[in-house]
C-alpha cells in the first residue's frame, strides 16, 4: 500500500482548541475516520462559582477545589467562564442547559428547543441501536428535547439500562413489539394523509400549528424505522456481571451509571449518552444536610464546605468515568460536556455558568474567560454549535447561536 504525505495538524476552529491528528500510514486510513461520540452530564443545583472557577486563566490555573479530583485530566478539559443563555428564571431555566431554549418559547423557535444530545442522536441516526442513551439520579434536571419539544425522560433505574444494553428479548416478544410497531406505522400514514388534505383548506396560522404537529409525527416516524431496524439484531454479549434491580443509594447509582455509558459507548450501542443530576439527588449518604437546602448556602461557610463535599464526589465520579474511556481506548473520540443550567444555587442565578468540555481529540486550554462586556459577550450555544459540529452534524446554527465558538471573541 503507497503513503502519502498529509498535514498532520488540523485546527478545530470554534471551539478555540486545537485538534491534533496522529500520522496516518496512509490515505485509506484516514478515508475511515473513527466514530465521534457525545456525552453530556447535567446537574441541576449548579457549581458553587468561588469552588468551580479558576483565578486565573491559561493551562496554568490554579486548581480550585471542585477542579481538584480531575487533576490527573488537566491536560485533556477546558473550564470555560463568563458563558450562559441570557436566561432567567432560575429552577425553571435549567431546562435550557443544552438546548439555551426555554420550552414555554419553543414555538418562537425553527428547532424548537431540541437539546444538544438530541441534534447529535438524530445525525447518528440508526447507524446504533440507541441513537441516544438518557441517565439520571432521580428527576428534575428537564435536560433532553427532541425537535417536536418533547421532554425525553431519564432512564433513573441502572438494571433497566443494563437489559437494554444487553439482554435479548425472547422472540414472542420481539413479535409483538414488531406488530405494535407495523400498527404505529399504519396509524402514523394515515395522520399523515390526512393533515396533507387538511393542509389545503387552512389559514397562514392554522398551516403552521399544523406543521408542529406533522414535525411530532416525523420524530415518531423515525423513532419507529430505527426500532424497526435493530428489531432482531442480538445485542453484544455484556462484559459485566448482570446488574440486578436492588435498592441502591444515590452516590452508588453515579458511578453504576458512568460504567454502563461507558460499556454502551464501547459497544457502540449508541454514540450519544447523557446523565442528569436531579435535585432530589440525596446527600445524607455523604453525611451531608438537604443538598437542595445547601445549596442556598447565602455564603455560609459551614454550607459551604458542605457543598464543597458533594461537588467534589461528582467531579471525581467524572474523573473516574474519564479513566475508563481511556482504558477503552475511545476518550480521544468521546467530547465530554459538563457542567449545568444554574450557576449559584443560592440566588438561583442562570449566568455565568460552569462549563466544562474534555476529551473529543483536542488539545484543550485549561480555562478560558470570556468577554464579561454585554455587548461582547459570547452565547453558550455558540460552544454547542461548534460541538455539533465537531460531532459531525452539518447545522449552521443552533438555538440562540449567533455563530460558532470563535477564539477571535476571546483574545
Amino acid at each position: 500500500m503507497n503513503s502519502h504525505p498529509i498535514d498532520r495538524r488540523q485546527f478545530l476552529r470554534g471551539i478555540g482548541v486545537t485538534l491534533a491528528l496522529p500520522c496516518l500510514e496512509s490515505v485509506a486510513m484516514a478515508d475511515v475516520p473513527r466514530s465521534r461520540r457525545l456525552v453530556c452530564v447535567g446537574n441541576h443545583l449548579g457549581f458553587y462559582p468561588g469552588n468551580f472557577f479558576p483565578k486565573t486563566t491559561g493551562r496554568n490555573y490554579i486548581a480550585t477545589p471542585t477542579l481538584e479530583p480531575l487533576e490527573e485530566h488537566r491536560d485533556d478539559l477546558t473550564v470555560y467562564s463568563n458563558l450562559d443563555h441570557g436566561l432567567n428564571g432560575g429552577h425553571n431555566a435549567v431546562q435550557g442547559f443544552l438546548t439555551s431554549i426555554k420550552k414555554e418559547e419553543a414555538s418562537g423557535f425553527p428547532d424548537k428547543n431540541i437539546s444538544l444530545d438530541q441534534l447529535a442522536a438524530e445525525h447518528v441516526g440508526s447507524l446504533t441501536r440507541f441513537p441516544s442513551i438518557n441517565t439520571g439520579i432521580v428527576n428534575g434536571t428537564d435536560m433532553c428535547w427532541t425537535r417536536a419539544g418533547v421532554h425525553v425522560p431519564p432512564v433513573n433505574n441502572p438494571a433497566t439500562l443494563f437489559r437494554g444494553l444487553f439482554v435479548n428479548s425472547p422472540a414472542n416478544e420481539r413479535e409483538v413489539e414488531r406488530t405494535r410497531l407495523k400498527y404505529r406505522g399504519s396509524v402514523l400514514d394515515a395522520l399523515r394523509d390526512s393533515a396533507t388534505a387538511l393542509n389545503r383548506t387552512l389559514n397562514a396560522a392554522d398551516r403552521n400549528k399544523l406543521d408542529q404537529y406533522l414535525t411530532s409525527v416525523r420524530d415518531v416516524e423515525r423513532r419507529l424505522q430505527m426500532s424497526r431496524e435493530w428489531l432482531n439484531r442480538p445485542k453484544p454479549k455484556a462484559p459485566i456481571d448482570e446488574v440486578l434491580d436492588e435498592e441502591r443509594q444515590h452516590v452508588d447509582e453515579v458511578a453504576l451509571f458512568y460504567d454502563l455509558m461507558a460499556l454502551a459507548l464501547q459497544t457502540d450501542s449508541t454514540r450519544v449518552a447523557t446523565l442528569e443530576t436531579g435535585m432530589g439527588f440525596r446527600t445524607s449518604e455523604l453525611d451531608l444536610d438537604s443538598y437542595h437546602g445547601i445549596s442556598h448556602h447565602g455564603k455560609a461557610p459551614g454550607r459551604i464546605d458542605q457543598l464543597k463535599v458533594v461537588e467534589t464526589f461528582l467531579t471525581a465520579k467524572l474523573s473516574g468515568f474519564m479513566d475508563r474511556l481511556k482504558e477503552a481506548q475511545i476518550f480521544d473520540e468521546t467530547l465530554i460536556v459538563f457542567g449545568s443550567g444554574m450557576s449559584d444555587g443560592s440566588s438561583h442565578s442562570n449566568r455565568n455558568l460552569p462549563v466544562l468540555l474534555a476529551g473529543g481529540g483536542l488539545q484543550h486550554q485549561g480555562h478560558l474567560a470570556c468577554p464579561t462586556e454585554q455587548h461582547k459577550r459570547v452565547p453558550l450555544s455558540n460552544l454547542w454549535l461548534s460541538v455539533l459540529q465537531w460531532f459531525g452534524s452539518e447545522v449552521d446554527r443552533f438555538g440562540r447561536s449567533t455563530g460558532t465558538f470563535s477564539p477571535m471573541e476571546i483574545g
